[in-house]
């Protein structure tokens, strides 16, 4: 029988399995989190530290939270550029989810073609924005723009479009002879322009979401409903609608946040004039043409907040009425 050796050393104990497999956890996401700290992490820093200065090309002199009075001041220029965006977003959302789940249920049902249209209507979304918003600006010409000529070919009278400063409802009211009150303006033609163009671009990415949401939901359901005598309707809104609801919050949660932070098409179409002047478009002039990086770090970080209390309140009402 083998005896123990007295004086031979006591090996150490090895590393548990939980501690092994956490250290080869936390080794394969190091690239990645190496470049979220220097990437994200420190630049967000750094623009915060510039928000409380007065920094033109240089630093100047250290304001504290001034910056953050000026832009929440009662007669600050952010008041209005965060009503375009809210207008922007308020009135894109819907149309652009709404169409979106009216396309998914159409090419979900057996058709022919389905394959090649949902090719096709995905193209919008990988084109360059910047390229397909300035193919866009020339549809929209007053003059030369193909838009107008299918209007003037029509018997209407052309529209400005993009040049437009004048509320949709106002034109409308125009058309008919009839003065509104400055209250039911509504948004710029050049905002409806934009809308337009954001509805054509976003709808095939939703609307492929949307059939891969569809296709989870189980046939068996619908079968044992059509049993029970349901219709179409009390499918859609008992069956489809629930269940489609954790896709819908995402849509909603990712559109709303995109629509507040959109730039690149809205500044090829209109450099943020005629009612078009949303929040990244002020981030950006006072940036690049007012050289306020100080001021302009502070409409930043303030859109920032404004966007993360309304993704925390989404998230708040998405786990109440959620069916996950």
């Amino acid at each position: 029988m083998a005896t123990l050796n007295p004086g031979a050393p006591r090996r150490k104990p090895s590393l548990s399995k939980k501690t092994r497999e956490a250290l080869l956890a936390y080794g394969l996401l190091s690239p990645a989190l190496i470049g979220l700290i220097f990437f994200t992490l420190i630049p967000v820093l750094i623009g915060f530290m510039i928000s409380l200065a007065n920094f033109r090309v240089v630093f100047r002199e250290w304001v504290g939270f001034d910056n953050y009075a000026r832009a929440l001041a009662p007669d600050s220029e952010m008041w209005p550029s965060l009503a375009a965006t809210i207008t922007y977003s308020f009135i894109s959302v819907p149309i652009q989810l709404g169409l979106s789940l009216l396309l998914a249920m159409v090419l979900y049902q057996k058709l022919r073609g389905r394959a090649i249209f949902r090719v096709v209507m995905f193209l919008p979304y990988i084109t360059s924005t910047v390229a397909s918003a300035a193919v866009w600006a020339r549809l929209y010409s007053p003059d030369l723009g193909l838009i107008n000529s299918i209007i003037k070919a029509l018997g209407g009278e052309p529209l400005k479009w993009l040049l437009e400063d004048k509320g949709i409802f106002t034109l409308m009211g125009q058309a008919a002879g009839i003065t509104l009150p400055e209250g039911v303006t509504g948004p710029s033609l050049a905002m409806v322009a934009v809308i337009i163009y954001t509805t054509w671009v976003f709808v095939g990415y939703d609307t492929t979401i949307f059939l891969g949401g569809l296709g989870n939901i189980p046939n068996e359901m619908y079968e044992a409903a059509k049993i029970d005598g349901a219709g179409s309707m009390q499918l859609f809104r008992h069956i489809t609608l629930p269940l489609l609801s954790p896709t819908t919050f995402f849509l909603i949660l990712v559109t709303i946040i995109g629509t507040f932070k959109a730039f690149n098409h809205i500044w090829v179409m209109t450099q943020g004039r005629n009612g078009t002047n949303t929040a990244a478009i002020l981030t950006y002039r006072q940036m690049y043409e007012f050289q306020r990086a100080g001021y302009a770090s502070a409409l930043a970080f303030l859109l920032f907040t404004l966007i993360l209390g309304i993704t925390i309140f989404q998230q708040w009402y998405g786990n109440r009425k959620v069916n996950y």
